[in-house]
């Protein structure tokens, strides 16, 4: 029989504060989300004052101060770099690794006779702390839902020292009796709800239920599901990143902005960041989209909540290019007098690089230039960090940037902040 592997970081964000601040070993810790709202990672300690996932970090400041709780910004450089890593020693782990998530990969651990679950998941938990210093739960199980189910059982008995295997028939399904059906991996609410009017209250109820009528109700999708969690392998590794269809990227401002200018840089950023996207998946985009919100929250203040999507002329992915196009959007929808929240921008009708249709733009663009160009621009990306090279436009202001009070340093990515050792 094979086994599958799910690893993940404990408490991924505050695992990689901790590691470049050993003082904060035994401290409740928080992480916050973006312009320092809400809560996105918690340790133990956190979780044991009955600190809550989304809880607003302005409402607890009381408990926080009373409880001397650590708390930090997200810091994305940090944790992806981090994340690479971790996926890295895994690559080396296993035959095949399917990355699910910035903290957490599905191991196909392949058919090894007589192979001992547990040891091996012992082994791959001291290989990633020993490389990367993240603590990781492993949970092993003959399918990937099954793998899901004993990874959760890794955290709720920390006696096993961070891993669960389940492969006895026994086991399998006292943990499904024991696991209600709404937290299976890939239940939905509406699935959930469904299966209640059904009777249907743990994953073994639903393990158990007709598969013609899984089949009818819950799909092709509900029926793989129902053969995982009976140990037949249905869930195939997804080695290779689709190219994604759409790319979208935006940001909250750390403050409200009102004039052109700042709100301009925020969109030439977002332009540029979804240029790079889409070269790194060898891909260009013929449709972009631009959208501004102001505040929902503040409806004291006029609303405007506009986009303007255009077709390209031709196919790109070059940054000098769609920031422009870009620019040309917002001066579009542009409206003065409304304090503006948040920008974005989505690029879409993606296709690969090397299949671009050109337009009658091409004739006035020198394409091959473009590409030399944003090949220089990627190397040195590369080399010096995402920052090193910029549009011009993207301005130097960066008015629109999060709210970041609370930031370390970004360890890993920047001679500037690395770690110093005392001599």
């Amino acid at each position: 029989m094979g086994q599958f592997a799910l690893v993940d970081g404990n408490c991924f964000y505050v695992s990689c504060e901790r590691l470049f601040n050993p003082g904060l070993e035994g401290r409740p810790v928080i992480v916050l989300s973006n312009n320092d709202g809400c809560v996105v990672s918690r340790s133990n300690e956190a979780k044991a004052l009955g600190i809550e996932m989304a809880a607003p970090a302005f409402l607890m400041k009381d408990l926080l101060k009373r409880h001397n709780v650590a708390v930090f910004s997200s810091n994305y450089n940090l944790y992806g770099d981090l994340s690479r890593r971790m996926m890295s020693v895994l690559g080396r782990l296993a035959p095949r690794i399917e990355v699910y998530s910035i903290d957490e990969a599905f191991l196909d651990l392949g058919e090894t006779p007589g192979a001992d679950g547990w040891a091996r998941g012992y082994w791959i938990r001291a290989e990633v702390l020993r490389q990367t210093g993240i603590p990781t739960g492993v949970g092993i199980a003959p399918t990937k839902t099954l793998a899901k189910v004993a990874n959760r059982l890794a955290k709720k008995h920390p006696g096993h020292g961070g891993v669960f295997v389940l492969e006895k028939p026994a086991d399998i399904e006292a943990a499904l009796r024991a696991l209600p059906v709404g937290e299976v991996w890939g239940i939905g609410s509406q699935y959930a709800r469904l299966l209640a009017g059904k009777g249907v209250t743990t994953a073994r109820d639903f393990a158990q239920l007709p598969a013609e009528w899984v089949r009818r109700n819950l799909t092709v999708v509900g029926a793989r599901l129902q053969l995982e969690l009976q140990g037949v392998p249905c869930l195939d590794m997804e080695t290779l990143v689709s190219p994604k269809k759409n790319i979208c990227t935006s940001r909250s401002f750390g403050q409200m902005l009102t004039d052109f200018g700042g709100v301009s840089e925020a969109v030439a950023h977002h332009a540029h960041r979804c240029a790079c996207k889409l070269r790194a998946q060898g891909s260009a985009a013929g449709v972009m989209t631009v959208f501004l919100h102001t505040n929902p929250f503040k409806p004291g203040l006029p609303q405007y909540n506009p986009s303007r999507t255009v077709v390209l002329p031709t196919a790109t992915n070059s940054s000098l290019l769609l920031v422009g196009h870009a620019e040309a959007a917002l001066k579009a929808i542009w409206r003065a007098g409304y304090a503006y929240k948040k920008a974005g921008v989505i690029v879409s009708g993606i296709v690969p690089e090397h299949e671009i249709q050109l337009g009658f733009e091409a004739s006035t663009i020198d394409i091959g230039k473009h590409k030399r160009l944003m090949q220089a621009v990627d190397a040195l990306r590369g080399r010096y960090g995402h920052g090193a090279v910029s549009v011009a436009t993207q301005g130097t202001a960066n008015a629109w940037r999060l709210r970041q009070e609370r930031l370390t340093r970004r360890f890993t990515t920047s001679w500037g902040e690395m770690l110093e050792l005392g001599g």
